[in-house]
């Protein structure tokens, strides 16, 4: 095990590790966004000749993956797989944070369970204690500009705010990774923000955030990968382009990566003189400062100047957001929704009184967070009636806000002082909002019931606006802001435009080779949910999840049943008509589902997918489909493809007025007109077959090299065994 805590690290044995990647490929042909050029870097298994695309789906070796208080549970998928060893002991990390409060038996016992696996496989090791992992993450190079860094948290986009293309996985994914080293993505569809003007004083980067989350708001970023570009970012601060990057995940992407500029450049050349001079100790053990860290060094740094990564002319965006930073003022999110966002001074004359302010989290607890906080607190003291929370995001935060005198001036005002790593903003410890009160937070997410009862109110705000509502009681800006020198109240400006140039098809340089084994037709009558965000209690009710004993069969029978309940004995009706296949045809015949867009969205339970496919529904077809649900379906062997032309057609012809959401056009949940489809899984040719016999052809992305393998080894855990026997 590779141990740190606070700040210790065996660096001179870790100095000689290889990298996964570091050099930047040749230019390719076909123009590539950034974030393409770097899963480029790191996918395996390519065809020759084969450009990486939005929509490709490729199996990627990320350089790190970091689990934290999940990964007791992805020891034991690990385990229950037959895995034993861990493929690369470099490339795992763990960092326990988000229950750090808990001080139970058994969580300690857990705890020591995974400090246990990391001592035992040599895996980075930090202790609860140490930091956010995210934040941690950043601190020690883990997440690094120009690179693919990836982790079993929703928060992963955080990487991004220095140049790392970081991205959430599940625990299943975790889990191959330790014992294979990689595992599967679909590159997400690329959104270019463009980001003009300059922020005016008092405005921050969680401003930022918080509006474009408000003016951007009918999922124009859902389940896509952001590239920030425009003269406006060079005004943002590395600590503000974490904080935007930490939340695009709220905004709903995947990915949301800045430029590897000079501003960035320079802030790393700020961490490494601090890395030379300061001193390292472990408990009881002073341990002199290394001559070089194992990943913050001018080696690297200068390799990265070297190579410079940026977009190609003419790379492909599905739509161009554009926003003013110059036209912001001070903005916060909610109550209880980051699609609701209001102008500060606007929210200030209602006078909204709290409970509790947090000035927590990863994504706005950094230094220069508690400095803007204290700046605000100085000479003043939190309201009566008000409990001010403040956690910072690592020790390393800690000890240097109180070298500088900024946490002191914090705890001398009054703020409450909670561990370094998770807690009220996940629902986790001491502080939680309790039923009727409101609170106001630097944290990212305010859901119902997210930081405590689900009657209580949350909003969001930057650090400055905590520490001011927590002096007067209500939500308000300081008074240090000179109103004179922020633009006109009211909406800032912002425009959207769809390029139309990434369809499905775009940047296809073959057709998909075929895996032995994988059908190259998937062929059966076509069923329809007119519906848009599908959650998974939809697909698979809440009240099953936890009947561990329930069969397949059991499933099937209740698939779609709080959707709608005869959905299972109208699929089953078609599996008893159909001719069984020939031992030569190389088509999967089943039941295909065709439904709308974010399809899947909600809990990560498995079973929303392994339901269908045990239904006897081999392929979904959607407009689009929420993450994690994909990914539990194609770690399960359900196949996903995206046709927003075929939806929109049966939307227009069966669904009620046209609209997909209020059923079909006879009353019916699901639409059942007696259609056939054919799915090419070479060309990606869909061919619908109407009741009459009339034909219509549509386009999807062929199913990857990836993806195909996974179902050919019957899912992920299936790919994962093969992968350990061949290594026998």
């Amino acid at each position: 095990m590779r141990l740190a805590y606070p700040l210790a690290r065996p660096w001179t044995k870790l100095g000689a590790r290889r990298y996964l990647a570091t050099v930047a490929p040749e230019r390719p042909r076909i123009p590539q966004t950034v974030i393409e050029k770097v899963v480029q870097k790191y996918a395996v298994g390519l065809p020759d000749g084969k450009v990486v695309k939005a929509g490709d789906y490729v199996m990627i070796q990320p350089e790190h993956v970091m689990t934290h208080d999940n990964t007791g549970p992805v020891i034991s998928k690990f385990k229950s797989i037959g895995a034993t060893r861990i493929q690369n002991s470099a490339q795992p990390v763990f960092t326990l944070d988000h229950d750090v409060q808990n001080k139970s038996s058994k969580n300690l016992a857990k705890y020591a369970s995974i400090e246990e696996f990391a001592r035992q496989h040599n895996i980075d090791f930090f202790p609860a204690g140490r930091g956010i992992g995210h934040q941690v993450l950043v601190e020690e190079g883990y997440a690094f500009p120009n690179t693919l860094t990836v982790a079993s948290d929703s928060h992963s986009n955080m990487y991004g705010g220095v140049g790392c293309v970081g991205t959430p996985i599940v625990r299943t994914d975790a889990a191959a990774l330790w014992a294979t080293g990689k595992t599967w993505w679909q590159v997400p569809r690329m959104v270019n923000v463009e980001l003009k003007g300059k922020l005016a004083p008092g405005v921050t980067g969680k401003d930022v955030i918080v509006a474009l989350c408000g003016s951007f708001n009918k999922d124009e970023v859902l389940n896509a990968a952001i590239e920030f570009t425009g003269e406006g970012v060079m005004a943002l601060g590395v600590d503000e382009r974490l904080t935007v990057a930490n939340m695009t995940t709220e905004w709903g992407a995947l990915v949301g990566v800045f430029p590897t500029d000079e501003i960035l450049l320079r802030w790393y050349d700020q961490v490494l003189k601090k890395l030379e001079l300061r001193t390292f100790a472990s408990p009881g053990s002073p341990v002199p400062s290394p001559p070089e860290h194992p990943r913050i060094n001018r080696r690297r740094l200068d390799a990265v100047r070297a190579a410079t990564l940026r977009s190609d002319p003419g790379a492909e965006y599905s739509s161009h957001l554009v926003f003013d930073l110059s036209t912001l003022v001070p903005h916060v999110s909610g109550p209880n929704s980051v699609k609701i966002s209001t102008p500060l001074p606007v929210l200030e004359e209602s006078h909204v009184a709290i409970q509790k302010a947090y000035l927590v989290s990863c994504t706005n607890s950094r230094v220069s967070d508690i400095a803007a906080a204290a700046a605000v607190m100085k000479g003043h003291k939190v309201a009566p009636g008000v409990e001010f929370y403040i956690a910072a995001a690592s020790s390393a935060v800690q000890q240097e806000s109180e070298s500088l005198g900024y946490w002191e001036t914090l705890v001398g005002s009054g703020a409450k002082v909670l561990p370094a790593g998770c807690g009220p903003c996940i629902g986790l410890g001491t502080g939680l909002l309790e039923e009727g009160e409101t609170g106001i937070s630097a944290t990212n997410r305010n859901y119902k019931g997210r930081m405590g009862h689900p009657k209580a109110q949350a909003y969001l705000a930057s650090p400055a606006v905590v520490a001011a509502s927590a002096i007067k009681g209500y939500i308000c800006g300081p008074d240090e802001v000179d109103s004179a020198k922020l633009p006109p109240t009211g909406a800032p400006t912002f425009s959207v435009a769809n390029s139309g140039t990434a369809t499905v098809a775009s940047g296809s340089t073959a057709n998909e080779p075929l895996l032995a084994g994988f059908p190259s037709t998937f062929s059966g009558p076509l069923v329809f949910a007119p519906q848009d965000n599908l959650n998974t209690d939809g697909i698979y009710p809440g009240k099953y999840t936890y009947q561990d004993d329930i069969t397949l069969a059991r499933q099937a029978e209740v698939v779609m049943e709080n959707y709608d309940p005869i959905f299972a004995s109208l699929v089953a009706s078609y599996h008893h008509q159909q001719t069984p296949s020939t031992a030569s045809d190389n088509t999967k015949h089943g039941v295909i589902l065709v439904s709308g867009y974010n399809f899947g969205t909600g809990s990560s339970r498995e079973q929303a997918a392994t339901a269908l496919k045990a239904a006897g529904i081999p392929i979904v077809v959607a407009g689009s489909f929420g993450d994690i649900f994909k990914r539990n379906a194609i770690n399960n062997g359900l196949v996903c493809v995206e046709c927003p032309e075929l939806v929109k057609d049966l939307t227009e012809a069966y669904a009620k007025t046209g609209q997909r959401g209020a059923g079909g056009k006879d009353g019916e949940l699901t639409v059942n007109k007696g259609h056939r489809v054919n799915i090419g899984m070479i060309d990606g040719k869909v061919i619908l077959t109407g009741p009459g016999g009339g034909e219509k052809t549509y386009a999807v992305r062929p199913v990857g090299a990836s993806v195909q393998e996974l179902w050919v080894c019957g899912g992920l855990e299936g790919f994962i065994l093969k992968s350990i026997q061949a290594e026998v």
